[in-house]
């Protein structure tokens, strides 16, 4: 998207480390796809070093997660203007998250052309284990408490968080995100941009018909959604409007399949008015 767009447009997708079914093909469909979407966030997960040498090749400014593992995959934040400001943690809040060892978040600031302004930048990813909702339900209270304490510091206009959660939406986790629960004596509320422009729709971003999950490690899985972008809202619901929110690389690209999940792209434009009065 351009600099005259009052908007941005963000992308979220778990790229399946290289070293499985055909990496370097995989990566280059990926990089197509990044051409050709054009957006001005990105989150990344299962990436390598080599991975993001190659996002700095492209121009983007890159933001590494914290953790990454013994043998080099981690997530990164990344965007084609340069952050503001970046806070990290890494989810370590229980002695099981040393067996997911690149869960983490980063938050950072993003200066954009006005009208948008600065807009707070959320990549979260927590744990993975099917058995491990409890240490996701403390990872999203970590998020969440990391958001209000830096917007609180430093206010932005706007905040969108994104990433990987490994949680359907009928988890806690996703449901104190989205402000369907309170957790620890906690209450959020974030607009999942996949409801907004389909509501109903499962939407599975994880999903029993890409022949990648059927030869990975979770064979018999059923279709979950577990990748999400969120928008933060205020008092009076979102601050800006869910113009588009869409699955991308679902289909094979001359017969290569990018991942075993399918990418996540949202638009967010400008609302006619701002919330909280009238037009």
């Amino acid at each position: 998207m351009t600099d005259v767009t009052p908007g941005m447009r963000l992308m979220t997708m778990n790229v399946l480390a290289p070293q499985y079914a055909d990496g370097p093909g995989r990566r280059a469909v990926l990089a197509r796809e990044l051409r050709r979407r054009e957006p001005d966030v990105l989150a990344l997960q299962e990436v390598t070093r080599g991975d993001v040498a190659a996002l700095v090749d492209a121009g983007w400014h890159v933001v590494p997660h914290p953790r990454w593992s013994s043998d080099g995959v981690g997530a990164v934040l990344a965007a084609r203007r340069p952050f503001g400001r970046t806070v990290t943690d890494p989810l370590e809040v229980t002695r099981r998250t040393a067996n997911t060892s690149w869960c983490g978040v980063v938050a950072a600031e993003l200066p954009l052309p006005e009208p948008l302004g600065t807009v707070l930048v959320v990549h979260h990813k927590p744990s993975w284990p099917y058995g491990y909702e409890r240490e996701r339900e403390l990872q999203a209270l970590v998020a969440a408490r990391l958001v209000e304490r830096v917007v609180a510091e430093h206010p932005v206009r706007h905040t969108v968080m994104l990433g990987d959660f490994d949680a359907p939406p009928q988890a806690a986790s996703v449901r104190f995100l989205k402000g369907l629960q309170s957790l620890d004596g906690m209450s959020v509320c974030f607009e999942d941009t996949w409801s907004a422009v389909h509501p109903g729709e499962p939407g599975p971003t994880f999903s029993s018909g890409n022949p990648l999950v059927r030869q990975g490690d979770m064979p018999e899985v059923s279709d979950r959604r577990i990748d999400y972008i969120l928008l933060r809202c205020g008092p009076h619901g979102p601050t800006l409007r869910v113009s588009s929110c869409r699955r991308v690389l679902v289909e094979p690209v001359a017969g290569v399949h990018a991942s075993d999940h399918y990418g996540l792209v949202t638009d967010l434009t400008l609302p006619d008015h701002s919330p909280g009065r009238w037009a």
